[in-house]
């Protein structure tokens, strides 16, 4: 769900399910991520580093833009 929709459809998600919030480098990620948890998600997840770092670290075959 892209970051600015996510103020009105936070309530598509399941409070009680673990919720990964992911971007590029991982700082709007982040943001999403304390905006659930301030609305009552209690299982936020933030991809470290975004897919850049994922692609660097875990799958470099993985193309990056």
């Amino acid at each position: 769900m892209p970051m600015q929709t996510v103020p009105q459809r936070h309530v598509e998600l399941e409070a009680e399910a673990p919720v990964v919030c992911i971007c590029h480098h991982g700082m709007r990620s982040m943001q999403v991520g304390v905006y659930l948890e301030r609305a009552g998600f209690e299982n936020v997840y933030n991809l470290t580093g975004g897919v850049e770092a994922w692609a660097v670290q875990v799958d470099p075959a993985m193309q990056r833009y």
